[in-house]
């Protein structure tokens, strides 16, 4: 099986039409036709519905396709791999990260560039949904995401810190609260993130546990965003801790844990589980493996 006749059963099932694959492959008709036919030898089925025109995939051509696209993009990774192995390190790293996580991101690149100092990174503020997507299609090297709470699926991952959660509202507004019990938050403006983002699901569940249901009139899907609104306003917003340095929110702001503790979260990097690793991906991993990026996020994750 070659690898063109892959390329070409691809092209056909994305293009719906042998004329249009034919010259996006930049070949004549006939030599696609030719090569689906030989395909479809070497894998013992008839992978396409046609006559004259093509009418679409057969069941087994469904099944294939995934199998063919994935068999192209390694073929790339390997490429690239190649021509890569005999040079510096002088890609872009490409790292989704939660909004949660955006706070330490400064630690880490200046961990990597100081290892690879020829290389760039990309980071990319996105959900941990969408961390996953990015990771199983190979568009991500890596992600900053939970690792425990609705974990990813085919990763490796590796624990940074654990994320704990601290309620923001301008000064004297709980006036005797060493504390905020969870019952106090179900009545008051809040402003959180929204439910695409797996830290508002965290504090829904842990609300729920306290028999409480969190009512936000304003819902972001950015930490900056709640940022403005406590700024602005008399708002009130339950966000990690690490964001309080990052926030440098003045005196007329006060700061407390919330009553039951049960919110604590780690934070780690995921990335793909796939054999062999890309040369990027294994740089990412090594560098967060083999240095003390986890007692720097500890450290980090202090009270302001």
């Amino acid at each position: 099986m070659l690898i063109r006749h892959l390329h070409y059963f691809v092209v056909l099932s994305r293009e719906g039409h042998f004329a249009k694959a034919a010259k996006a492959c930049n070949v004549t008709q006939p030599t696609l036709s030719s090569a689906l036919r030989k395909l479809e030898e070497d894998v013992g089925a008839c992978l396409v519905e046609r006559d004259r025109s093509f009418f679409g995939l057969t069941a087994e051509g469904k099944r294939v396709l995934p199998w063919a696209q994935q068999i192209l993009l390694d073929f790339e990774s390997l490429k690239t791999d190649l021509a890569e192995s005999a040079a510096k390190l002088d890609g872009t790293l490409k790292i989704g990260v939660i909004p949660a996580a955006m706070p330490i991101t400064g630690y880490f690149t200046d961990c990597f560039l100081a290892a690879h100092p020829e290389a760039k990174i990309d980071l990319q503020a996105t959900s941990s949904r969408q961390i996953q997507s990015g990771l199983d299609s190979l568009d991500l090297h890596g992600g900053l995401t939970y690792i425990y709470n609705e974990p990813l699926e085919r990763v490796m991952q590796c624990p940074l810190y654990v994320e704990r959660y601290v309620v923001i509202s301008k000064r004297g507004h709980f006036p005797d609260a060493g504390t905020v019990p969870w019952q106090r938050l179900e009545h008051e403006p809040l402003c959180l993130l929204n439910e695409e983002m797996q830290n508002r699901r965290i504090l829904d569940t842990a609300a729920r546990r306290n028999k409480v249901t969190l009512r936000p009139r304003i819902t972001a899907n950015s930490f900056l965003t709640i940022c403005a609104h406590l700024q602005h306003g008399g708002w009130i917003s339950v966000v990690p801790e690490t964001l309080l340095k990052l926030y440098g929110l003045g005196d007329e702001f006060d700061v407390h844990r919330i009553g039951s503790d049960d919110t604590r979260q780690t934070i780690g990097l995921a990335v793909p589980d796939r054999q062999p690793m890309a040369r990027m991906t294994h740089a990412l991993y090594s560098t967060v493996f083999n240095s003390d990026l986890a007692g720097a996020f500890a450290r980090a994750n202090a009270m302001a």
